[in-house]
């Protein structure tokens, strides 16, 4: 039996339990992320859990650290913009971010802060992936020839409305959504 277990261990990698954390953390919040509500998701035992991390501080690293180098990878590539092309730029990462095609994807990072009001290392990613956030869109305002203070605040507001946003529901507020959400990116664009 011992053999079984330490091959199923083997079996089910790093990546697997954090990618299990993930969906966990959306769905139940810090409590998802206790190693018995996770081995019990994922089919194995606790010893498996530890066949791959120090303990549950490693795996909420591991976590931490996905989560950043993927919100990270993706604000780089949405603001991408050629020289002359950041008002478009601007406008895709706002169609982009207030988009609801990911309501995982809020849900884990409402979680994420949530995390961070009690952990301290959750806090310090959450604080450098926003930093990384409104620094690439500054950099697009600056590139359109806004001086640096609104560059700043245009960035901030770029954010402010796209999460404030993603947390609503108000397909029902006005007609015309689609025609509101475009006036709201053509005044932050600016």
């Amino acid at each position: 039996m011992e053999k079984k277990s330490r091959k199923t261990a083997a079996a089910l990698d790093r990546e697997a339990w954090i990618r299990a954390a993930l969906a966990a953390l959306a769905e139940l919040g810090a409590d998802g992320l206790r190693i018995e509500v996770l081995a019990k998701r994922l089919g194995v035992t606790k010893g498996s859990f530890y066949w791959h991390f120090e303990n549950r501080r490693d795996l909420i690293d591991g976590l931490l650290d996905t989560w950043k180098r993927g919100r990270i990878d993706d604000i780089v590539k949405q603001t991408r913009a050629e020289p002359g092309a950041e008002l478009a730029a601007i406008h895709h990462t706002i169609e982009v971010y207030a988009a609801v095609k990911s309501r995982k994807g809020i849900l884990i990072e409402l979680a994420v802060r949530d995390l961070a009001r009690r952990d301290a290392g959750a806090a310090a990613t959450v604080e450098a992936v926003d930093a990384i956030r409104l620094d690439c869109a500054k950099r697009l305002f600056l590139a359109r020839g806004l001086g640096v203070q609104e560059a700043t605040a245009r960035s901030l507001l770029l954010y402010a409305y796209v999460f404030g946003q993603s947390l609503m529901r108000f397909d029902h507020y006005a007609g015309d959504v689609a025609g509101l959400k475009r006036w709201i990116a053509e005044h932050i664009a600016v």
